[in-house]
């Protein structure tokens, strides 16, 4: 088996979302980063995912680093820890935040919801938000769901005392544009794919009138969060079809929202909305359409043809290294809003979530090989998706070229497929946690990665509503997978072993 195809057997991490990289190749010529940047959570047993979720000491303290927004990279800890110790007192904590325009953002938002005094503090540059402890989880949250972080090259750069000034994000905007269909001066960076979320949620002249926004199909779990925490509540529409999704069209004609948001396909059931009726819909109701395509990439839909604004992780499939956090919102040059969205939105990317010039260089790195990747990738997800589905141990697959196939083949670019990620249960729901651990695949959340990378999904994401996203159709012995760059003799072989203890 090769040396892709592989877990750990203790609490390590797999990948490193924003630490430099230290490349090296695996035998089948794929690059894959030191173990010393790693980031991304690798929980490599059944229990270990649920002790984690409930915070036991045993897991806590072997992890290492995480994913950005949840848990903060070693080196910003240690920027925190500096900050903290500056401009803190005993009874206070901070959260250093990248500008002056994200701080007064986050210490309206905090001050509200906490409903505390917090200040503000200059700190070489960087920003301090400085809360008392009671207001710290809500500190938190604001960076968590907002995505307007900063990044560990940028932690590191600072504490070296090296911070660079300027941007490349110009140059990342030209490079994307060959894959989105939008103009360059269209396509927006960010320091995330929730800042870019974010900043387009913002600009919606709607909010300002006190309009909900609409979310179609089951999300990724902090797109929901973040119209919930920052917007004036969501309505929820968790099946886009049949009566349901022809009344929430009505009230979209009727202008009731403030914006209509959708995945495609989306995370983690992999379905696609009815774009062409949404815009439709949303054109007749001069309510701005919002396309997420994270989940597939822009190589394989374009989702510009429908939306007033495509927004997208270039964390994931695009970097295709785990070894960047960004994100990217491109909107479509005949919107009506488009003049709207550009001066919103090239406010928010310049002075609120810059990407910071180190990070956008290794993703100009990353990108030059998105094209030859997704096309393997591609491939792995379409042929592991079939062989799933017609395993006798498996109960439903989730997948583009399974799950309203027709609607994302209506928005698939030419040449473009099916993407990487599927999801899956098995018949024997108990026995979830035996097919997991036998799995000898890198364990752990994110997606994207050269190499295959399985999760329980729900569990990571919504371990705390269980019930209400088993209510959705989102089973908690759900396991979502991204295919990597691996043969598919291999990657199969790996889930017909594990698969073989159900």
């Amino acid at each position: 088996m090769s040396s892709v195809l592989r877990t750990t057997n203790n609490l390590a991490m797999t990948r490193d979302l924003t630490a430099y990289p230290a490349w090296q190749e695996d035998d089948l010529g794929i690059p894959l980063p030191d173990s010393s940047h790693a980031c991304s959570v690798c929980l490599p047993t059944w229990q270990s995912v649920l002790d984690y979720e409930e915070g036991r000491e045993k897991v806590l303290k072997k992890l290492r680093t995480g994913y950005p927004r949840f848990f903060k990279h070693p080196v910003v800890e240690r920027l925190f820890s500096a900050a903290r110790a500056e401009v803190a007192s005993e009874q206070e904590d901070v959260i250093v935040l990248p500008t002056r325009a994200s701080v007064q953002r986050a210490h309206r938002w905090v001050e509200l919801r906490s409903e505390s005094a917090v200040r503000i503090a200059s700190f070489h540059g960087l920003q301090a938000l400085v809360v008392p402890l009671k207001a710290k989880a809500d500190a938190d949250a604001y960076w968590r769901f907002s995505g307007e972080v900063v990044s560990s090259r940028q932690a590191q750069d600072f504490l070296d005392g090296k911070l660079r000034e300027g941007s490349k994000s110009h140059l990342l905007s030209r490079a994307l544009s060959k894959f989105t269909g939008a103009a360059a001066e269209d396509t927006f960076i960010f320091t995330s794919g929730m800042a870019a979320v974010t900043a387009v949620l913002r600009a919606l002249p709607g909010l300002r009138e006190g309009k909900k926004t609409l979310q179609l199909e089951f999300p990724y779990v902090d797109c929901l969060k973040v119209q919930e925490l920052f917007g004036n509540g969501v309505v929820y529409l968790n099946e886009a079809n049949g009566e349901s999704f022809d009344e929430a069209l009505m009230r979209i004609r009727q202008g009731e929202f403030a914006g209509v948001f959708t995945e495609v396909p989306s995370n983690p059931l992999l379905g696609t909305v009815d774009l062409h009726r949404v815009a439709k819909a949303c054109q007749d109701g001069s309510t701005p359409f919002i396309v997420d395509d994270s989940a597939s990439g822009p190589l394989n839909v374009e989702s510009i043809r429908y939306a007033d604004v495509v927004t997208g992780s270039l964390t994931k499939w695009i970097s295709g290294g785990g070894d960047v956090m960004a994100g990217v919102a491109s909107i479509r040059a005949d919107s009506p809003l488009a003049e709207t969205f550009r001066e919103s939105l090239k406010t928010d990317a310049t002075d609120s979530a810059p990407l910071y010039i180190a990070d956008a260089e290794v993703l100009l790195s990353n990108i030059k090989g998105y094209p030859k990747r997704m096309k393997t990738v591609n491939q792995n997800g379409s042929a592991l998706a079939a062989w799933l589905a017609a395993h006798p141990a498996v109960a439903e697959v989730w997948h583009p070229s399974l799950t309203h196939t027709a609607n994302y083949e209506a928005v698939m670019r030419k040449g473009g497929g099916y993407g990487g990620l599927l999801s899956f249960i098995i018949k024997a729901p108990k026995k979830t946690p035996k097919v997991y651990d036998a799995l000898r695949v890198c364990k752990g959340p994110s997606f994207g990665t050269s190499f295959t990378l399985v999760c329980p999904y729900t569990l990571l994401a919504h371990y705390h509503e269980l019930e209400w996203a088993e209510g959705c159709g989102v089973s908690a012995n759900l396991l979502r997978v991204s295919c990597g760059l691996e043969p598919i003799e291999q990657i199969i072989a790996a889930f017909e072993e594990a698969l073989s203890h159900a």
